[in-house]
């Protein structure tokens, strides 16, 4: 009796109840979770597209309006002002009207050493047939100033006194070529920029070894010789180094050449763009971003033969107790003339004889 009574009172709860409970609320929770599922799908499909007609949108504002089209009004030497005007002058040379008609876009590159330029170099992009051109010009050349003197006739001692409107001007005066952009670049710069590419491979000419402990910041250089990657530092003190070539600041602007076509090479393997943003902080420049990602778009189809290097014509020669590079203001028109595809008169009268 006892036990009868005991299965009375106690009740167990049927395991085949429990199952029907749960499969009445799986439905709805299935239901709420194909919701949220169907909603993430739709908001990334959506959040692609958009995205991608964006950068789409993007890219053919820039291939329309590109703002690199209206780069000759902003050309900072008043001796080139009437090439807006060259259409309707006849008496246009065909200088005038080559760089009128031109795509190239011409940009001063300068290497800060505190309040003097350690390395300047003009680089000239052709955007319409994808040729580029980098003429070094050597910081002893000589450049004459009303009012200096000594070292002050050397173009790497303008910055310091005109800034970079100065040496813009002395750098067209030289080559005749309209630079319309610049872009000054100091060793947090460089640091930052080749770290930012995963450093780059160049092949070292000797054993650099120099140190001076009194230089702002003071400079270690130990680079050994050989092929090898360079990262921030020791790219920055590659740079640098002065001593050792046979042919002194001539063999210097050979060597940074050299890393400059290298990091070029590198810089087309990798998203442009990208390496923009990421080093635009760290120049000073009077390039928007906006501009400098146009001109990302139109390096597509560039090829590194393409790339046509060349120094400043001229010659070492002492003034005083000076050294200067003297520049050969002939030679030096005549490689802006090829660069730009203008043949001279007398040239073209002596290939119809």
């Amino acid at each position: 009796m006892m036990k009868q009574k005991i299965k009375k009172i106690i009740k167990f709860p049927s395991l085949k109840n429990k199952i029907t409970e749960d499969k009445k609320s799986c439905p709805d929770e299935e239901k709420q979770i194909f919701k949220v599922l169907r909603f993430l799908k739709v908001f990334l499909i959506t959040s692609f597209v958009s995205i991608l007609l964006i950068m789409v949108g993007f890219y053919t504002y820039l291939r329309i309006f590109n703002p690199l089209d209206k780069l000759g009004h902003e050309i900072n030497n008043p001796g080139f002002d009437d090439l807006d005007n060259t259409e309707d002058n006849p008496d246009a040379t065909p200088f005038e009207r080559a760089v009128k008609d031109s795509k190239r876009v011409n940009v001063l590159v300068v290497g800060l050493e505190h309040v003097r330029t350690d390395t300047i170099m003009l680089a000239s992009y052709d955007r319409k047939n994808k040729v580029a051109n980098l003429i070094s010009i050597p910081r002893d050349t000589f450049y004459e100033r009303d009012g200096y003197y000594g070292d002050g006739l050397k173009i790497n001692a303008i910055y310091q006194s005109e800034d970079v409107d100065g040496l813009i001007d002395a750098v067209e005066s030289l080559t005749k070529i309209p630079i319309h952009k610049y872009v000054l670049v100091d060793y947090e710069a460089v640091i930052k920029g080749i770290d930012a590419l995963g450093g780059v491979e160049i092949d070292v000419p000797f054993h650099m070894i120099d140190s001076d402990p009194y230089e702002n910041p003071p400079r270690y250089i130990n680079i050994p010789a050989g092929r090898q990657t360079l990262y921030g530092e020791d790219s920055l003190k590659f740079l640098r180094y002065r001593k050792g070539y046979f042919n002194g600041d001539i063999g210097r602007i050979n060597a940074q050449q050299q890393f400059v076509k290298e990091t070029i090479k590198k810089l087309l393997s990798l998203k442009l763009p990208n390496f923009i943003k990421e080093v635009y902080p760290y120049v000073s420049t009077n390039f928007s971003i906006t501009e400098l990602i146009a001109l990302a778009s139109d390096s597509v189809g560039f090829s590194m033969d393409n790339l046509n290097t060349d120094i400043l014509p001229g010659e070492d020669r002492y003034i005083g107790k000076l050294s200067f590079f003297i520049p050969d203001y002939e030679k030096a028109l005549q490689l802006t003339y090829t660069m730009y595809g203008v043949i001279e008169e007398n040239d073209e009268t002596s290939e119809n004889e």
